[in-house]
């Protein structure tokens, strides 16, 4: 099993962490890791589930803070193993988001008599379908695990504060038609051409602009796929259209869903079907314990364009926000990376606010 050194700065501990694959469904030796790394550390209470790892220091203290971060990463993309080149560690997961973990471990080390007990949650399967979604398994199983008066989630936001998130909708709108053979097209009805009224609304569609807290949250609709046709001489009788709506943290999930399908003439469809969804978060910078670290911090907060499990904390009451190493626009890009100087940066910070 490889061993992780909790003692090594946060670069190399970044670099090590990028070296260790851990692809969506594949976390398991990372996970491994890192739970032998906190179970050697005598002032934490080491818990697992699947490949989520939960440790907690249990001091008796007025406040409870989780910091949380996922293990996961998009598949790999020719960029391992790791790099320190120009100030900066390059590699899979680099910025989405082991260069967090690897702040969060560091705490976890260092940290033995904070002023805040912590909950440091290190979990599976983020960058996948929700359902599963290593965090969303401990709020089904072990919700009070989760009970804290604050929680910050180390995504990469360039060291700043991103407040909120946005929601998330995925629909599958099916057009059908008549199959027929190519050589008497006309015998049937074309499903793909049928469609096309679906593909011009949404590329005619302008998405909403939506300021909360003074924070503005821009709405996004595309179609990210497009799926028909049987053969090459036969007229195909079902077109299936995927669409991704990115939806400002206002609208519930119901409201999404009207808004989405209300966007469409049901005449130029004949099914229009969720398959996945999330709610987003609202900012809450008017919380006292968001406000607290944001004073702290001395940063002027940012909205998450995004989805994030600050969404899953907000709907268990708790208040969240997202502080992590990284720039947000290089997740999920093969040049991925992320700053040294901000990995040194969120470790400090951490650190002075939770003494």
């Amino acid at each position: 099993m490889k061993q992780l050194d909790l003692s090594a700065d946060v670069v190399a501990l970044t670099r090590a962490l990028v070296d260790l694959p851990s692809e969506s469904g594949h976390e398991g030796p990372l996970a491994d890791a890192v739970e032998s790394a906190l179970a050697a550390l005598p002032h934490l209470a080491v818990e697992r589930l699947g490949n989520t790892v939960v440790a907690r220091t249990e001091l008796g203290r007025a406040e409870r803070v989780i910091i949380a971060g996922h293990l996961d990463t998009v598949p790999a993309a020719d960029n391992l193993p790791s790099r320190e080149e120009g100030g900066s560690i390059h590699g899979l997961g680099a910025c989405d988001m082991k260069g967090g973990v690897a702040v969060a471990l560091r705490l976890a080390a260092e940290l033995a008599a904070p002023a805040r007990d912590i909950t440091y949650v290190f979990y599976e399967c983020e960058e996948v379908e929700s359902e599963r979604n290593g965090l969303g398994r401990l709020v089904g199983h072990r919700p009070e695990l989760l009970a804290a008066e604050f929680a910050i989630l180390m995504e990469p936001s360039d060291a700043g504060v991103e407040a909120g998130c946005q929601g998330y909708l995925e629909a599958e709108i099916t057009v059908r038609g008549t199959r027929a053979h190519t050589a008497r097209a006309w015998m049937g009805v074309n499903a793909v051409h049928r469609s096309a009224a679906i593909l011009q609304r949404l590329a005619g569609h302008t998405p909403e602009r939506v300021v909360i807290d003074g924070l503005e949250y821009r709405e996004g609709l595309s179609a990210v796929a497009v799926r028909a046709g049987v053969a090459g001489n036969v007229v195909p009788d079902e077109c299936v259209i995927t669409v991704n709506a990115r939806f400002a943290p206002h609208r519930s999930l119901k409201e999404a869903e009207e808004y989405v399908r209300g966007l469409f003439d049901p005449a130029d469809y004949d099914a229009f079907v969720v398959t996945d969804a999330a709610p987003g978060a609202l900012p809450g910078l008017d919380r006292p314990a968001v406000a607290s670290l944001v004073a702290f911090l001395g940063v002027a907060p940012r909205p998450k364009l995004g989805w994030t499990d600050v969404a899953r904390f907000t709907e268990l009451g708790v208040p969240a926000l997202n502080y992590g190493p990284g720039d947000p626009s290089l997740a999920h890009t093969a040049g991925e990376f992320v700053p040294v100087e901000q990995l040194g940066q969120c470790e400090r910070k951490l650190t002075d606010w939770l003494r």
